[in-house]
């Protein structure tokens, strides 16, 4: 079949070659269209619990994660030149269309009582631009008796200070964020050039922006270095300009489909999804490398180019297949999961590997077709001396020292499972970037001066409508816990309809910071009134944007806003629980309902669901694609060797990252799928050559090993360089993950190499050992 296909390929050249380029044509027109994605919660399905809590928040309360913060450290702060900076700078922001509000030090209002129109009137405290130290003196004075605003926009022990920037939501989602962060950025660098002070830049909006680009970026200086490292490669290996080309534009048209695959089924780049051009290089190089390799020994063999191509067919077609298969099937399964983020890299790099198939097995016999015979030069790699060296000491291994071959396997595999039970599963936000990087620095500082800036949600549900007015009872319970939770080190003060209310209540007592307090059922008896001519007359004050935004219309629900440390799922799942706990002491489950939400919950939930989907593709994987071996060599013992030699080099992978501290964490797991479904490739292309060989050498086993080794294991070493060069050039990212992803998946491969060429030889003759001498006890019982 696979020859009569070499056959139909060749004499319908042009047509198929047409073809191919207007398939390409269109799938590059289709690439032109791609767009970065800027939606962080589909790592959770919409049917999960903590994504429709989430959800419901939204709806109730709006966005969490709108606000960018600038903070900076001066303890000179209250000199005019400073303070007047500072306002510049958050007068210059407002200006911005996308700007909300600036809320900060500038900007407060004081609420005064109007007892003729029993009213609490905001009041501006400060009236920049000051000219005179002393009105400015002043103005702080009564600044600081306002309880509300301590720990808030400012920490008095640190002398740092806070402004917070709210962003219009549909521009923090869009594209226009980019530019959006360019302008804010614009006017913070004239802020610290005109001042001389520097400013620190954090928040979510701000944070995920920076990251977005940063994958955008990488991504096509990731496909960059591939192509440069694959062509230096090739051009060492093969010594052909032409044949260099050709695989290039193989592996090229491979990454314009995986771009064009994205937009046609409605997907953007993520993450995840920005990995799959570059892994489709390196997945590529190897079908060229593995199609030439047997182009050029068949010409070698018979001295005539069409035949060789036939052959080169005939014998790599299956190979290939059910190499490209088995790598589809181990990006595939992600599929399978229930986190769209997951889902959407399985289906476009599962459709991307086997078109690789289909576009390996047209262009590159029609190239080679129309290119002259090789040359010398370019088969001379088929005689390396120093491959020979190595490829004779793998046989001798193989040969003559299995049972070393088998302790060192299983002392190295019992340290490794010793490795394993000390893995960790642990997700920071910003873990994957460098300790170093300002994003990173700047985060940690707001930690360090405000505990955080990461947004936890907490919903008090009073299950009945008015039932956050119809006594203080509610609030006092709000107060008690919002006090346990500002004396944890990795939260904030909180902020709630309480801090509001506390607020009200000193202006209705003419200013005096001791009565910055809960209001008892007496109080809310007089400042009622006050309380609604603010609803009605006020309603575009600061103050009432604040009561509004943490009570729902029906004043039934209450939210309390915590910002937190970047403190890792692991430590944030202990949190959570723990603030459970006192809830649940605090509030009687029967009268009301807490629930916990926010970005920091959806990151922890996410984080969690993609760590288990991972786990259990793996899995899936594993179990298909020993299907697919089975049904390729229809032999329950050649698979169990198949699978051994594929299985250790997780395991090792695995415990090192035990032994190395290494967390597991959605790009670290990544690697178990990527490796899986690549080193199988060596498996099978050695497995396949075996059993068309066996019938050439009478059975005989040790014979048809050798000869293996030393037809194959030219093509798999130098396929294993190709992948190790394309992994290692992850190594080069700024996210710490995408680096460990590199270099551990480089290991593995090796390791794969390693056992694929060692370890499955000598199980190979094994278990034709053991067979043989079944067989003659059978004889011998029957005799």
């Amino acid at each position: 079949m696979w020859y009569s296909l070499g056959k139909f390929i060749i004499k319908n050249r042009v047509v198929l070659l047409a073809a191919l380029l207007l398939f390409i044509g269109f799938m590059s027109w289709q690439a032109s269209k791609v767009q970065m994605s800027y939606d962080f919660t589909k790592a959770i399905p919409t049917n999960n619990k903590k994504y429709q809590e989430y959800e419901s928040f939204l709806k109730t309360f709006g966005s969490d994660a709108g606000v960018m913060v600038i903070g900076i450290q001066d303890s000179a702060f209250y000199t005019t030149k400073v303070f007047n900076a500072v306002a510049a700078l958050g007068k210059s922001l407002k200006t911005i269309s996308a700007v909300q509000n600036v809320l900060s030090i500038p900007d407060a209002f004081n609420l005064v009582k109007d007892s003729a129109t029993e009213a609490l009137v905001p009041q501006k405290i400060f009236h920049y631009p000051y000219t005179q130290q002393d009105s400015l003196n002043v103005a702080v004075n009564q600044f600081n008796n306002l309880p509300f605003y301590r720990n808030l926009l400012y920490n008095p022990d640190t002398h740092a200070y806070l402004m917070a920037v709210t962003l219009n939501n549909d521009t923090v989602n869009s594209k226009a964020r980019t530019f959006l962060m360019q302008r804010i950025q614009q006017k913070i660098q004239q802020f610290e050039q005109q001042s001389g002070i520097q400013a620190h830049i954090s928040g979510l909006p701000y944070i995920r922006t920076v990251m977005s680009n940063r994958i955008k970026q990488e991504m096509n200086w990731f496909i960059f270095g591939s192509f440069l490292l694959s062509a230096i490669t090739l051009f060492l290996f093969f010594r052909s300009i032409s044949t260099t080309i050709m695989s290039l534009l193989v592996v090229g048209f491979g990454v314009v489909s995986t771009l064009g695959t994205m937009v046609l089924v409605g997907y953007k780049i993520t993450l995840l999804t920005a990995l799959i051009p570059s892994l489709i290089v390196v997945i590529g190089i190897p079908n060229c490398i593995y199609f030439l390799n047997k182009y050029h020994l068949a010409y070698r063999d018979t001295g005539n180019k069409e035949q060789a191509l036939t052959q080169m067919i005939g014998r790599m077609g299956i190979v290939t297949l059910f190499c490209n298969l088995a790598a589809a099937i181990g990006f595939a399964v992600f599929a399978l999961t229930k986190s769209q983020l997951l889902k959407e890299f399985g289906v476009v790099s599962g459709i991307n590997i086997m078109l690789l198939f289909f576009i390996s097995l047209i262009f590159i016999p029609i190239v080679l077709s129309y290119l002259p015979e090789p040359k010398a030069r370019h088969i001379r790699y088929l005689d390396n001396k120093i491959l020979e060296k190595i490829l004779v000491n793998i046989e001798r291994w193989a040969l003559y020292h299995a049972k070393w071959v088998y302790g060192v396997t299983i002392v190295v595999t019992i340290i490794a499972i010793a490795g394993i039970f000390r893995l960790k599963s642990e997700s920071y936000i910003v873990d994957d970037l460098p300790k170093n990087d300002k994003i990173y620095t700047d985060l940690k500082w707001f930690e360090n001066n405000f505990k955080g800036i990461m947004p936890l949600e907490i919903i008090v549900d009073t299950k009945k409508k008015m039932g956050l007015v119809r006594s203080t009872r509610p609030l006092q319970k709000i107060d008690e816990f919002s006090q346990y939770i500002a004396q944890n080190p990795n939260t904030a003060k909180p902020l709630s309809i309480v801090q509001g209310l506390k607020f009200a209540k000193q202006a209705y007592f003419d200013g005096d910071s001791a009565s910055y307090t809960v209001p008892y059922e007496s109080d809310m008896i007089f400042l009622a009134p006050y309380l609604r001519a603010k609803a009605d007359t006020s309603n575009k004050s600061g103050f009432s944007k604040l009561m509004n935004s943490f009570m729902d219309a029906d004043k039934e629900k209450a939210r309390i806003s915590v910002n937190m440390k970047d403190v890792g799922s692991t430590e944030l799942q202990k949190l959570i629980h723990q603030f459970q706990q006192k809830a649940d002491k605090i509030f009687d489950t029967a009268d009301y309902k807490i629930t916990f939400t926010g970005s920091s919950v959806t990151f922890l939930e996410g984080s969690s669901f993609i760590i288990h989907g991972l786990k259990d593709s793996i899995f899936w994987a594993f179990l298909l694609i020993a299907l697919a071996m089975f049904l390729l060599f229809k032999s329950m013992r050649i698979l169990i060797c198949s699978l051994i030699p594929n299985l250790i080099p997780l395991v090792i992978t695995a415990g090192l990252m035990g032994w190395l501290n290494i967390p597991l964490k959605p790009s670290t797991v990544l690697v178990f799928s990527v490796a899986l479904g690549i080193v199988i490739d060596v498996t099978i292309r050695f497995l396949v050559n075996y059993k068309q060989e066996l019938p050439h050498y009478n059975g005989q086993v040790k014979q048809t090993i050798v000869q293996t080794i030393r037809y194959t294991g030219v093509s798999i070493i130098y396929t294993s360089l190709v992948l190790i060069a394309g992994f290692v050039i992850f190594c080069f990212s700024n996210f710490g993950g995408t680096q460990v992803l590199g270099w551990l998946t480089s290991f593995t491969l090796v390791m794969g190499t390693l056992t694929n060429l060692i370890l499955l030889p000598v199980l190979l003759i094994s278990v034709a050992k053991k067979s043989q001498k079944k067989n003659e006890a059978t004889l011998s019982s029957i005799k």
